[in-house]
């Protein structure tokens, strides 16, 4: 998904920011439970840091694979971040309405459902959800939401308590040591 659906506008060409991946599902519980830390985080850092929706659809989700490539459509319209809190916020109906659904908030947001159907049907966007879900497969993702920031791994799926502040404390270290050394 671009950066700039995920975490407000890109940063300067010449600026290297933190980035934290968050691998998530988007018919997943825990990841609509996750919403929270990831809004607070947005407000905290805003464009210092880098935070990226990476694909994770699991298997026991039937609609999260259409939902994946939908919120990849609705980024490239430019809607992507305010689709994926959308769909995210309606998980449960997302398992009964599946595509339906996608459609129904693609509208609901002024997105141009029709070609958002579209490119569920022609599959433009499988190869991006595809590569993120090897990627996190890769790395040792088997949950979501998974985050990975600074070269570690954190696990969000059995609960996601304390997750932010360790999330913050990596993101500090790691913008202070730019500060400190970088330009």
């Amino acid at each position: 998904m671009n950066d700039a659906a995920i975490s407000g506008s890109p940063a300067p060409s010449n600026s290297v920011r933190p980035q934290l991946d968050v691998w998530c599902d988007l018919q997943c519980p825990d990841c609509t439970a996750a919403l929270a830390d990831v809004r607070a985080l947005r407000e905290r850092y805003g464009d210092r840091l880098d935070i990226q929706l990476r694909h994770f659809p699991l298997e026991k989700h039937k609609h999260a694979f259409a939902a994946a490539q939908a919120a990849e459509e609705a980024a490239v319209q430019g809607r992507g971040w305010p689709y994926v809190e959308a769909v995210l916020a309606r998980t449960e109906e997302l398992g009964t309405h599946g595509e339906k659904l996608l459609l129904d908030v693609a509208g609901e947001l002024g997105l141009d459902a029709e070609e958002l159907d579209t490119a569920l049907i022609d599959g433009r966007h499988l190869l991006v959800v595809d590569a993120d879900q090897a990627e996190g497969k890769a790395i040792g993702v088997t949950g979501t939401p998974t985050y990975v920031i600074g070269g570690e791994r954190l696990d969000g799926g059995k609960s996601q308590e304390g997750l932010r502040a360790r999330i913050e404390e990596i993101a500090d270290r790691l913008l202070t040591g730019q500060d400190g050394g970088q330009g």
